[in-house]
């Protein structure tokens, strides 16, 4: 199945996307967050489904798309999980995992506009696929287990200022990583039964050139390690979303220039839809 949220900021409305038509979920809930999953969500959307219970939307072909999930409680990220991106960056793969945190009011829609940070000179993109975590996980016995706590897929753009990162950054990461509007995500939540998310080809283009081009088969550490050794540490909560890290072609390796205003970024992930943002100079004043 295919969940997304359409409408205005902070008025959109949960829905299944068909190949022919847009369902309205609000029948089965009020909105697709962590709630939704805990409440046994995506098997009641079925039923419903199943049971033609759901009123098409008409006016989804012309609705602002939201991210497919609303604001998460954690949002996750995996640093340097594909050897090309980490030779590019100036580093060797890791031996462990690298983990960091991104701020969940990060996260808008797919095409929305995003501000480039007043001050910023390196803003940078970078196309990852989203994990979003769909049963409590705390301490899972190993990585088989990780798959029954996955609800679903979707695209991400794990958007870093890569000054405030690394210069200014203290030795942590998520200071280059929380600016408003840096976690375009969506156009879908995709369930796994949708995708062979172990083998997805992910890509990117800037102003319409081409960026990146991998595969999750790519991936250091796998979805379910992921998962598995996150959990060993903290606790996974219905609705959190995991980025899994981004492939090599980025501006950070110093072969492109970083974004400006009135440039276009576009993302796909095979499966799970695609997304395009404009760049824009940031608006109004500092507040005090």
């Amino acid at each position: 199945m295919r969940f997304a949220r359409l409408g205005p900021l902070g008025h959109e409305v949960p829905v299944i996307v068909e190949d022919d038509r847009v369902l309205d979920l609000s029948p089965v809930t009020a909105d697709i967050d962590g709630a939704f999953f805990a409440a046994g969500g995506i098997e009641r959307a079925r039923q419903a489904v199943a049971s033609d219970a759901l009123p098409v939307m008409t006016d989804a072909a012309t609705a602002r798309i939201g991210a497919p999930v609303a604001r998460p409680q954690a949002v996750y990220c995996i640093g340097m999980n594909y050897a090309a991106h980490a030779a590019e960056s100036g580093s060797a793969p890791p031996e462990h995992m690298v983990m960091f945190m991104k701020a969940p009011n990060t996260v808008v829609g797919p095409d929305d506009d995003v501000e480039i940070p007043a001050g910023s000179t390196k803003t940078d993109w970078e196309v990852e696929l989203a994990v979003v975590i769909g049963r409590r996980a705390t301490r899972l016995r190993s990585a088989e287990h990780a798959a029954a706590h996955i609800a679903g897929y979707a695209v991400a753009n794990d958007l870093s200022e890569r000054d405030w990162q690394m210069a200014v950054s203290g030795g942590q990461w998520s200071k280059g990583k929380s600016a408003p509007g840096f976690l375009p995500l969506g156009p879908w939540l995709v369930t796994p039964d949708e995708v062979d998310a172990a083998d997805l080809r992910l890509r990117s283009w800037v102003n319409g050139q081409s960026r990146q081009d991998s595969r999750t088969s790519d991936l250091i550490f796998s979805i379910d390690h992921i998962v598995w050794e996150l959990s060993q540490y903290l606790t996974l909560e219905p609705g959190d979303l995991i980025l899994t890290g981004t492939p090599e072609g980025v501006a950070l390796s110093g072969r492109f220039p970083y974004l400006s205003a009135g440039d276009v970024v576009e993302m796909e992930i095979d499966g799970l839809g695609r997304q395009r943002q404009q760049y824009v100079a940031v608006r109004g004043q500092k507040e005090d």
